[in-house]
C-alpha cells in the first residue's frame, strides 16, 4: 500500500469534519450573533445550547480525524447536523422557494441539504465504512463502490 493510499482516507475524514471548529470558532467571535440565532427555535436556554454545539463542534471532529470514538463521535455529529437543519433551516416557512424569488429561503434550502449531506458522510464513518486504496480505484475507475476489484 502506498502512501497516498494511506493518507487518502485521513484527507477525506479531514474534509468530511473541517468546517465544524471553524463553526465553532466564529460563534466565540461573533456571540451575539450566534446567540441570536441559538434563541430563534422554540428550544429554551440559548446560551446553554450554544456552548454545547460549541463543545460537538470541537470535540467530535477531533474524535473523527484520530479515529478514537470515532463511530459515536460521527453519531453525536450527525444528530447535532440534521437538528440543526430541522430547528434553523426551515426553509419552507419562507415564501419563493419554487420561483426562486426568496432568497433566504433559497439560502436555507441549501443549508438544510448541506446538513444532510454531511449526516451522509458522518454516517459511513459510524458505520466503519471501509476504504479501498486510491490505487485500485485509478486502475478501475468505472467499477461499483460495492464491487470488489483486485486486492481491495
Amino acid at each position: 500500500m502506498t502512501f497516498i493510499d494511506r493518507f487518502t482516507p485521513l484527507l477525506a475524514r479531514f474534509f468530511l469534519i473541517v468546517l465544524f471548529p471553524f463553526s465553532a470558532v466564529d460563534k466565540m467571535i461573533h456571540w451575539s450573533a450566534a446567540l441570536q440565532q441559538a434563541n430563534s427555535s422554540f428550544l429554551p436556554g440559548g446560551q446553554l445550547l450554544l456552548v454545547l454545539a460549541m463543545i460537538v463542534e470541537l470535540v467530535c471532529p477531533l474524535l473523527i480525524l484520530i479515529q478514537r470514538f470515532d463511530r459515536i463521535a460521527a453519531f453525536v455529529l450527525a444528530g447535532f447536523c440534521a437538528i440543526t437543519a430541522v430547528l434553523y433551516h426551515p426553509f419552507w416557512n419562507f415564501p419563493g422557494i419554487i420561483d426562486g424569488s426568496g432568497a433566504e429561503g433559497l439560502s436555507h434550502f441549501w443549508d438544510f441539504l448541506k446538513n444532510f449531506g454531511l449526516v451522509g458522510g458522518l454516517i459511513f464513518v459510524m458505520l466503519g465504512a471501509r476504504t479501498v486504496p486510491l490505487s485500485t480505484v485509478a486502475a478501475h475507475p468505472l467499477a461499483s463502490g460495492s464491487e470488489r476489484v483486485g486486492n481491495g
